[in-house]
């Protein structure tokens, strides 16, 4: 019988501080099949919202992010940290589970009225997603989803998105 999902995920305690209970992906990440299998369930749950550019944040989101802009027929938008992006950049400030960063678009990324799908690895806090939006709002574009391989419910990311649907294949 195939493992599940969550079989491929390790926990590492007490990374990156103690008293945290690190969900490590890249075991899912290394075995081809059920990387596949991840990304047609990823694209499953969203491959009627008619989507038009797929926004993957800076780093691990644009793992799933740019597979799906392709199984979606959609564009990739890529969200980096500040001075990583060569054009005129928008900068939103993000908090996070242990602090907080800062991200950046490129101010043509999105035309007004897209439809755009966000995509990370992870849902936590909810602070990156909400700065994400925030972001993808000030170019007029329309959120219509999050797309994230794992969900904390513990961390209670999705108060933070009201009105957004979250699409995740694990959730802890």
């Amino acid at each position: 019988m195939a493992r599940t999902l969550t079989g491929y995920i390790r926990d590492i305690p007490d990374f990156p501080k103690k008293g945290i209970l690190f969900r490590d992906i890249t075991p899912l990440l290394r075995d081809a099949r059920t990387l596949k299998r991840a990304m047609a369930e990823l694209a499953g749950q969203v491959k009627r919202k008619k989507i038009d550019a797929v926004v993957g944040v800076e780093s691990r989101g644009f793992i799933f992010g740019a597979p799906l802009a392709l199984s979606l027929g959609a564009g990739f938008v890529p969200v980096r940290k500040p001075g990583k992006l060569p054009f005129a950049t928008f900068k939103q400030r993000c908090s996070l589970e242990y602090g907080v960063t800062d991200l950046e678009i490129h101010t043509d990324a999105l035309r007004k009225g897209e439809r755009v799908l966000i995509a990370d690895d992870l849902l936590a806090t909810g602070g990156t997603a909400a700065g994400v939006v925030k972001l993808c709002r000030r170019l007029g574009a329309k959120v219509v989803g999050i797309s994230v391989l794992v969900e904390l419910t513990a961390l209670k990311g999705r108060r933070l998105l009201p009105g957004i649907p979250v699409y995740s294949l694990i959730r802890y």
